[in-house]
This record gives structure tokens, C-alpha cells and sequence, in this order.
């Protein structure tokens, strides 16, 4: 069954936008019926345009929104072997990552009370358990973007990328204490010290694109990086990649990766395929 959807979330027209293509395809196994859920949908939110968003398999489907604003495909997949494809165009107004070092901190008095939880431990994201490490790390530095790149310069170099490393039940901590792990472990430890430290941070889940980035390139994957609430706004940081990336297609946010699970399945499942891919559009 094949699915086609013209959505379009925002589009002002701004010349400086960039046009890409972004999907996956899941080769999928179970031996009885089984529920699963899918994010791999870019997430609505301003600057954003999509066009011509297809699905593809025999599975019977329906999309929702779930409670932090992020799209999940909701599959009943019969026993034995199928497949499921997505791809959008996409449309980015302003794809280039802002770099804004004077931003400063929000003091938590002044925090609204709707980002009070991403300064709460999480299921991956253990500030009570680090907060001696992050606070004698970083508690002396001036508050504000600074000490947000101090921890991103300290996990960068702390963990070593290793796939394969971690596991779907690996916390900061205990990618702390190996000193490696995967995108998501870089993710995890970065937004870990900054709610040690009283920064309200987010987990999010989506697509880079090779743009701007000098090959060998690493097989295209899902990537995983962090926002952090400073001076009243939401602030992109990556712990993994430690530079500015063009074209980030964001799928979700959550408080760590519980909340953007690549594919939550309810009855045993099998990934027999996978692929992603993320180009500028032709």
C-alpha cells in the first residue's frame, strides 16, 4: 500500500532554504501478529515544509501525535516477513546550525514551568548520578552557551564513537564510565551534565545530511544530537559531531531516547533491513 500526503507545516519562502530528500526502508520480521510504531517522520515545527511524503508496504497503518508533539506511524504487521519504506521532500527555511556564544543561561526561577522536566532525571539522563563530575567539571565556568560548549568539547573528546558499543539499555553513566558509545550516548551524557548544572536540555532524533562534510563519509544512519534552553529559546548543540552541520531534518524530541524510539514493537520483531538516506533534492 502506498500512501502519498502533500503536508506542508510552514513556508515563508526564504531564499536561503534547502530542499532535501530523507527516508528509510525496514525490512521486518515476526512470527505472529505484532503492534509497532515508527518515528521516522520529520517533526512539524515552524521552517519547515513537506511535500509529497509517501509510505510504502502491505502493513495496515495510521499516523498520530503523540504527547511531545512528535509523528509516530502505528503498524499491525501480520506474521512473517515485510518491509516498510518512507521518504519526504523536504523544505528547510534556515538549515545552517545558529552559532549564538553570547546567548546566556535562563536562571531557573525564570524557567517556565513547561521546560521544568527537561532538567528532571530521565529513564537515560541521570543528572543526580553525575552531578558531582558535572558540577566540578563545569560549575566554576561562566554560565551561559560557554559552559554548554565545555561540555560538548568535554564529551566529544571524553567518549569514543564505537558502534556497536552500546546497547538499547546503555545510560550516561554507564557510557560515562566506558568512554564510548553511539550518537545517542554522546546525546545522552551532554544533556545529562546540563541538567546537573540547571539547563534544561532535550533529546532529538532525525536526519544530517552530508553537506558541507569532507569525505570518507560513515554509512548514513539516524543521528542523534541535543537542544538546551537558554535565554528563554531552544538551542541546537551536538555532542557527536562537535561542529555545525547543514539541513538537520529533526523526527523528534523527548527527554532522552525513550521518548524518540526508532521503532517500538509490542510482540517479538526482527530487523532483517535497514536503510536511511539524506540528500539534497535533484
Amino acid at each position: 500500500m502506498l500512501r502519498d500526503m502533500s503536508v506542508v507545516l510552514s513556508h515563508t519562502g526564504d531564499a536561503n532554504g534547502i530542499a532535501l530528500t530523507v527516508g528509510c526502508r525496514f525490512g521486518l520480521s515476526t512470527t505472529q501478529p505484532a503492534e509497532a510504531i515508527l518515528q521516522v517522520a520529520p517533526h512539524p515545527h515552524q521552517g519547515v515544509s513537506i511535500h509529497r511524503e509517501s509510505w510504502e508496504t502491505t502493513a495496515v497503518h495510521h499516523g498520530y501525535i503523540d504527547h511531545y508533539g512528535n509523528r509516530c506511524e502505528r503498524f499491525a504487521l501480520a506474521p512473517g516477513d515485510s518491509h516498510v519504506a518512507y521518504e519526504a521532500q523536504v523544505l528547510i527555511e534556515h538549515p545552517d546550525d545558529r552559532i549564538e556564544p553570547d546567548t546566556p543561561e535562563t536562571p531557573v526561577a525564570a524557567l517556565p514551568d513547561e521546560v521544568l522536566g527537561f532538567v528532571m532525571p530521565s529513564r537515560f539522563c541521570l543528572p543526580d548520578e553525575l552531578g558531582h563530575e558535572a558540577w566540578q567539571r563545569f560549575g566554576g565556568l561562566a554560565p551561559g552557551w560557554g559552559r554548554v560548549q565545555a561540555i560538548i568539547d568535554y564529551v566529544h573528546t571524553h567518549l569514543e564513537f564505537a558502534p556497536g558499543s552500546s546497547n538499547p539499555w546503555t545510560t550516561a553513566a554507564d557510557a560515562y564510565r566506558a568512554r564510548q558509545g553511539v550518537c545517542r550516548d554522546f546525546a545522552h551524557l551532554a544533556i545529562t551534565f546540563c541538567r546537573a548544572l540547571n539547563i534544561p536540555a532535550r533529546y532529538v532524533f532525525g536526519y544530517i545530511p552530508e553537506i558541507g562534510v569532507e569525505p570518507p563519509w560513515e554509512a548514513m544512519d539516524f543521528a542523534a544530537w541535543f537542544e538546551a534552553y537558554l535565554d528563554g529559546e531552544w538551542h541546537t548543540f551536538d555532542a557527536r559531531n562537535n561542529r555545525p552541520r547543514v539541513g538537520r531534518v529533526i523526527v523528534g524530541r523527548g527527554r532522552d531516547a525513550v521518548d524518540v524510539a526508532l521503532i517500538t514493537s509490542f510482540g517479538p520483531l526482527t530487523l532483517t533491513g535497514f536503510e536511511v538516506h539524506a540528500d539534497k533534492t535533484a
